[in-house]
């Protein structure tokens, strides 16, 4: 969860609440309760079906081959574009004049890593959170200890109906991550005990982080500043007086990013199997390799992608798009989850969901809408086609 959206996600959600503080964390808050009915589903549905694939699985076992396949469409296709915007924002970090051609390497390297199995990509994932977690921590004490922001004479933008909603909205990117939890889960040890005890104490530690960012922030720059700000972090290092530290902070978002890609490869890769598992996808897709027991043709598929993607497309918008397809695959592991005859979470859930993925704005909502009727009618078209084979 801790990755790229750290370092990115607050400045717009500033600006959504029209630089009002105290609505930021409102926000934050908010994110945070869907994300922790959306965990607590989830972690529920992957320990009753310890399989790859997450809400693909359990929308299928739960509610219909429709709905499962709903989620596992929006799944690896919004994904698939957040990967080649992580990929390119590890290129704007690392090396800005060859953005391109770094995420290009960058996307190269992290499926390689994949294909030698997921206790390497465990291990590298351990690294990688250990290094954002220093750098941020830096951040946030030198951020404290540095003057107070001086307000300007006015600092409220114009306001905006359903600020609050599209805050947290925005927020809600940089808490997912534990959906690739579940879809490792034939890959666990124990994954009925493990599973749901990774995703409460990652999702637990993630919200303190993330509210110890916002104060330091808030405090480095105060809301005004901090709506107006293209690199949040690095302003905060600099307002408080420490300029040299931006290297560091430039560094630690670019290895945040490569966290945040790794992650996302091998959620994708394992959803994209199960999928094809079930001929959703090409069968091909579907082999795991005998020795390493990883799904090595899924792996270098979505890696191909990616680079594709990554190569001629600019993805600056990738964010809000992939989290109409974030939230629209949490509500369907909610619905299923009502299944279950657990209510309150699930509902709560379910409706928030909804509610903050109609919050986006335009921009992102009527292009996720048409990603999800194309792939509804492709599941009409193919279960045609089986129909008549079958005939």
């Amino acid at each position: 969860m801790i990755g790229a959206g750290v370092f990115a996600a607050f400045a717009p959600a500033a600006r959504a609440v029209h630089a009002q503080g105290g609505l930021l964390f409102a926000a934050l808050g908010l994110a945070a309760v869907v994300a922790y009915c959306n965990a607590s589903s989830s972690a529920r549905l992957a320990a009753l079906y310890p399989e790859s694939g997450g809400t693909y699985v359990y929308g299928r076992r739960r509610l219909g081959d429709f709905w499962g396949f709903l989620a596992g469409w929006g799944f690896v296709a919004g994904k698939t574009a957040s990967c080649a915007a992580m990929a390119l924002t590890v290129g704007a970090y690392a090396f800005p004049g060859h953005a391109r051609l770094v995420a290009v390497a960058a996307v190269g390297a992290v499926t390689l890593l994949n294909l030698f199995g997921v206790q390497k990509s465990a291990l590298a994932t351990r690294v990688i959170v250990a290094v954002v977690l220093a750098v941020l921590a830096v951040v946030v004490v030198v951020a404290l200890l540095g003057p107070a922001a001086v307000p300007p004479p006015s600092t409220l933008l114009p306001q905006r109906p359903f600020g609050v909603l599209e805050a947290a909205a925005l927020l809600f990117f940089a808490f997912a991550g534990y959906a690739r939890i579940a879809t490792l889960g034939e890959e666990v040890a124990d994954p009925a005990r493990t599973i749901p005890r990774a995703v409460f104490i990652a999702l637990a530690v993630t919200l303190l982080v993330y509210l110890a960012v916002a104060v330091a922030l808030l405090h480095a720059l105060g809301p005004a500043r901090l709506a107006s700000s293209t690199a949040p972090i690095a302003d905060a290092v600099a307002a408080a007086g420490a300029g040299a530290l931006g290297p560091v902070v430039r560094v630690g978002a670019a290895v945040a990013a490569l966290g945040s890609l790794l992650a996302l490869v091998l959620g994708v890769s394992r959803t994209t199997l199960a999928m094809a598992r079930d001929r959703h996808l090409p069968g091909f897709l579907a082999a795991v390799h005998p020795r390493r027991q990883v799904p090595h043709r899924a792996e270098v598929a979505v890696g191909l992608v990616v680079m594709v993607l990554v190569a001629l497309l600019d993805l600056r918008g990738a964010i809000g798009f992939s989290s109409f397809g974030v939230l629209v695959y949490y509500a369907i592991a909610n619905a299923s989850a009502l299944t279950l005859r657990a209510a309150v979470v699930p509902i709560v859930g379910l409706a928030g969901c909804v509610v903050l993925a109609v919050a986006l704005p335009l921009s992102s909502v009527l292009p996720g809408l048409a990603l999800f009727a194309v792939g509804a009618l492709v599941w009409v078209i193919r279960r045609r086609s089986r129909g008549q084979a079958a005939a």
